[in-house]
């Protein structure tokens, strides 16, 4: 045979095995396409009739062979089912799926992939154990996985990939400890672990890895022990992260050798003893955070040679001594965080002089002297932060050319003389707190400064009058100048503050009539101007502020009515009139029906509307100046026991109907929908075989809940709800919030919600299939037998899960949620205790612009006991009903005891204010009120009474005055961030997921932004 006819017939063959080949491609992701779901049309270019797949969205191919070489689908807005006929591309070096919704197992084709150099799943949801033989990819370099739910045990077959560089799989739900093994992947330059369960100690293994340049292992995970010195080998090491992840013991010396470091992050650990000087060895050094553990001593003077030094974080620990002068010559220093310490003496008066300084926070020290002159010499500073400490001396005038400040709070010092002409001009300030001083002088003539939105000068001795300029300050929110000296007259322009919420000018010497102009600030829910000497009526334009909720005109020289306009005001839930020279009527019906007596006292001319114009003259006012009729409150009473009776009795007729219409139903053999939200392995017939009476696990008036085998030995949770219909034709139904819990559980991923993994529905009846949590509700086992099994370390994980579950709802979810029923038997528990919300049926949407803002409801949503009581009230609901709500639901864990409880009922006390009688009446203060099953013996008095103050915040009468779920969150978390001393002895943590950001104070939160950017991009595990 001719050679050049052999040669073409080769050529042929060859290029018909590649275009074969190039078919299988384009077949595999066609495939892979078809089990996605394209919700954006991103990947509306895969189309069938194309003859090679080489030029569609994320596709590149070998340029020789047409062989796709490169898979990138990273940001599409895919969800789905990631197809196992990725392993039919077999030349694929390069797989890209970060920042999608991907969920169900990681197929395992994966491993046949063997010329694989780039693999990144991170973002998405997949879950199941990581993928077994990935041995096999001895090409692979990068493995970044992170943010995920996986579980199970961390990979072991990594360790054999000997090209392995980069390896991230942080931020899921991996357990059980660290291989040692991973000691072996001597080629990784980059390990991140962070954000898992893992347990046990940190091999010593890996000080093998000598070219690693970045170490993060941080973040739920919870390891025993402390940090091995062998870390003290990888001297290339630049970055080293093993924040809040339950260190203890001392801070190994080894870590000085690691000279090319430059950020070192061991916060919110328990790690004790002093800091070693031989970490001023890291002269390469730009961020050290060692706050939040138990170090104790001083600052060593070895930390000088820090001369790259940015950011200095040791707050929240126990050291002592001065605050060395060398700090304030560091050339670079920006951040200098120290608060809460027990440093002494003054601070150096060189601060600021290095040009750099931009936040500086020594708050609750015993510190004392005067404030650096120059601290904003380098015209950087935007946080000043010294709170309570015992500082003298007049504020530098220089702080008020300051043009970078954001933050000024000095309150609880010793501070005198002026306000700093200039400090309410400056352009960038947002928050300024001088309160508890002993400032003199008038407020400055210069008042605008466009950003500011908290001005506290209270508790000061400053005089003159209020100037007209407070105008100036448009995005104003709150304003506090009570307890000073001022005179004259409160200015009429402070009703051009479009955004004031709060209003307080209570003790001063104010005179003249209440601004008209005040009912301007429609946004007002907090007015306070008692204890002045101000004259006239009561403006009934303050009637039409529909959500101011207390007003406090008390102690003045008002006459007249009080106006018929604030009588019917629904918003307001607390009002003070007394001891003015009002007259005329109360009426005893409306809103201001049930005031307590205390509200109008000390007015002899007015008189309750039962009282007035006829009876007996002599009865007509009492001893403090107003009757209030005790056949009025009789009769409210008795109203209110006629409604709770008929609420209660449709209630039960309406269940047992509900219940009636679901059995008459049940066998009309409808055709059911199964509805999956992640992968499932059953389907309607098997979730429909579970619901027998045997397998009933709880009722509600909502429905039944069944445990349910599946037939492959998965035990999920099946809640039965029944559609009631009103009329024959189903309209006007009613679903018993069916199609809130699926809006919201649709689209929840939180490790502290309910998973919700499906539904089922016909024409009569639906089912939600939830993930099965085998220890029941919280409200359950707290009131039952088992109670025992909650000790203190459990309740106090319970209360910190639940404010992370929520606070996701509030601060994280779009739309914003506010579940409207938070009560214990809404917080389920799995088989480790930890805790879930769960019963999303009331949940309401708020958009994003609605936070914090009320929307009125039809009627009442939620449990007895638990409710709000502006809710209660008012019918308007907002995210801070929910907080009043979780309030109750941490003095139940605390006390033990159900709010519904008969006492509660028959003092008419609740749960709330019967924690606070106890605690003020009893000698053992908060022991008074501790569930009898914990021993007292045994308990962390400091950190049960942390929870409980979180708990009485929580359930403030105000819900201006309650924090934030984000604010709850980290008090939580902070209260095991206090330094140990308690008498009874030290307190091990427990396995607490805490949130990646360093703790700070809950009212300071803004600043944790700030000090994350300065952390050069450590690594973000989200919650």
């Amino acid at each position: 045979m001719d050679w050049s006819v052999a040669l073409s017939i080769l050529l042929l063959l060859a290029a018909s095995s590649s275009v074969a080949r190039g078919f299988q491609d384009k077949s595999a992701l066609l495939a892979l396409k078809a089990a996605m779901i394209d919700s954006s049309g991103s990947l509306d270019d895969w189309t069938e009739t194309d003859d090679t797949p080489c030029l569609w969205t994320g596709i590149t191919c070998d340029d020789r062979l047409s062989r796709v070489v490169a898979l990138d689908l990273s940001n599409k807005n895919l969800s789905g089912i990631f197809s196992s006929s990725i392993g039919r591309l077999t030349e694929l070096i390069n797989l890209t799926l970060d920042v999608n919704n991907f969920t169900g197992n990681l197929p395992s084709e994966l491993a046949t992939l063997h010329d694989l150099h780039f693999l990144n799943v991170s973002h998405n949801t997949f879950t199941g154990d990581f993928p077994g033989r990935f041995s096999n990819l001895q090409l692979l370099e990068v493995l970044d996985a992170y943010n995920n739910n996986f579980s199970g045990p961390l990979p072991i077959e990594l360790s054999r990939l000997p090209n392995l560089r980069h390896l991230h799989l942080g931020g899921s739900y991996f357990e059980g400890e660290i291989p040692p093994s991973y000691g072996n992947m001597t080629s990784l330059s980059y390990l991140a672990l962070c954000g898992n369960c893992l347990v046990g100690p940190i091999p010593p293994e890996l000080g093998y890895l000598v070219g690693l340049e970045e170490l993060y292992l941080g973040y739920f995970n919870h390891f025993t022990g402390g940090i091995p010195p062998e870390l003290g080998r990888l001297l290339n090491l630049q970055k080293l992260d093993i924040a809040s992840c339950g260190l203890e013991g001392v801070i190994p010396a080894e870590l000085g050798n690691l000279s090319n470091l430059d950020s070192l992050f061991l916060q919110i650990n328990h790690l004790s003893g002093p800091i070693p000087p031989q970490l001023g060895d890291l002269v390469n050094l730009k961020s050290l955070d060692l706050s939040n553990n138990n170090l104790t001593g001083a600052i060593p003077i070895e930390l000088r040679k820090l001369q790259n030094l940015e950011l200095l974080s040791l707050f929240l620990n126990g050291l002592s001594g001065e605050i060395p002068a060398f700090v304030a010559d560091l050339p670079n220093l920006q951040a200098l965080l120290l608060w809460t310490n027990n440093f002494t003496g003054e601070l150096p008066q060189r601060l600021g002089e290095n040009m750099n300084l931009t936040e500086l926070d020594v708050s609750s020290n015993p510190l004392t002297g005067p404030l650096p002159p120059n601290l904003c010499k380098g015209g950087q500073l935007e946080v000043l932060v010294l709170i309570e400490n015992g500082i003298t001396g007049t504020i530098p005038p220089a702080l008020g050319h300051c043009k970078s400040l954001i933050k000024v709070r000095l309150a609880g010092n010793h501070l005198t003389g002026p306000i700093p002409e200039g400090l309410l001009g400056l352009k960038m300030l947002e928050m300024l707190e001088l309160l508890d001083n002993r400032l003199t002088g008038m407020i400055p003539a210069i008042v605008d400064a466009p950003l500011l939105d908290f001005l506290d000068l209270s508790q000061n001795e400053l005089q003159g009058s209020i100037p007209a300029g407070v105008a100036r300050l448009p995005s104003l929110q709150k304003l506090f100048l009570h307890s000073n000296q001022f005179v004259g007259g409160i200015p009429v322009e402070l009703g051009q503050l479009s955004h004031l919420l709060h209003l307080d000018l209570h003790s001063n010497r104010l005179s003249g009539a209440i601004p008209a102009e005040l009912a301007q600030c429609s946004k007002l829910n907090y007015l306070d101007v008692s204890d002045n000497r101000l004259t006239g009526p009561i403006p009934a334009e303050l009637g039409s502020m529909e959500v101011l909720e207390l007003l406090n005109v008390s102690r003045n020289r008002l006459s007249g009515g009080i106006p018929p306009q604030i009588l019917g005001q629904e918003s307001l839930t607390s009002a003070d009139f007394s001891y003015n020279d009002f007259s005329g009527t109360v009426p005893s019906d409306g809103h201001f029906g049930s005031l307590n007596m205390s509200s109008f006292v000390g007015n002899p001319g007015l008189c309750a509307s039962l009282k007035c114009g006829g009876g007996d003259p002599s009865s007509s006012q009492d001893g403090d100046g107003v009757a209030l009729s005790h056949a009025r409150a009789r009769l409210w009473k008795a109203v209110v026991a006629s409604i709770f009776s008929a609420a209660m009795l449709f209630l039960i007729v309406g269940v047992i109907e509900c219940l009636s219409i679901c059995q008459r139903r049940e066998s009309t053999g409808r055709r059911w929908k199964l509805t999956a939200f992640q992968r499932l392995e059953f389907d309607a017939v098997h979730v429909l075989d579970s619901l027998i009476e045997d397998n009933i696990i709880g009722r509600g008036g909502s429905g039944t809940v069944y445990r349910a085998e599946m037939p492959n030995g998965e035990v999920v949770a099946v809640k039965r709800l029944c559609k009631a219909t009103s009329d024959e034709t189903g309209s006007g139904s009613h679903d018993h919030g069916f199609s809130a819990e699926i809006q919201t559980l649709g689209k929840i991923r939180h490790r502290n919600i309910v998973k919700l993994l499906g539904c089922c529905s016909n024409e009569e009846t639906n089912l939600l299939v939830y993930e099965y949590m085998p220890n029941g509700s919280l409200g359950e086992l707290l009131h039952s037998k088992k109670r025992n099994l909650l000790d203190w370390t459990t309740r106090y994980s319970i209360a910190v899960q639940s404010a992370f579950g929520l606070c996701y709802l509030h601060h994280d979810c779009s739309p914003l949620i506010v579940h409207r029923d938070v009560k214990s038997n809404n917080i389920l528990l799995d088989s480790g205790f930890e805790a879930h919300v769960a019963d999303f049926g009331l949940a309401k949407f708020f958009q994003a612009s609605s936070a914090g803002k009320c929307e009125s409801m039809s009627s009442i949503a939620g449990s007895y006991g638990y409710i709000a009581p502006e809710y209660a009230y008012t019918l308007k609901v907002s995210e801070k009903a929910d907080i009043f709500s979780f309030g109750v639901v941490l003095l139940e864990l605390i006390t033990g005891r159900k709010p519904t409880e008969q006492e509660f009922r028959d003092s008419g006390l609740g749960i709330v204010k019967w924690v606070k009688k106890v605690m003020d009446e009893a000698k053992d203060g908060v022991l008074s009120i501790v569930d009898s099953t914990l021993r007292s013996s045994q308990l962390p008095v400091h950190e049960v009474t942390s929870l409980v103050g979180v708990a009485l915040i929580c359930c403030e009468e105000y819900p201006s005055d309650r924090p934030t779920m984000r604010d709850v969150v980290q008090m939580l978390v902070d209260v095991r961030g206090l330094p140990k001393s308690s008498k009874s002895g030290s307190f091990k943590d427990s396995s607490i997921k805490t949130p990646v950001e360093s703790q700070q104070q809950w009212e300071d939160q803004d600043r944790e932004e700030q000090q994350r950017q300065r952390r050069d991009q450590a690594p973000l595990i989200p919650l």
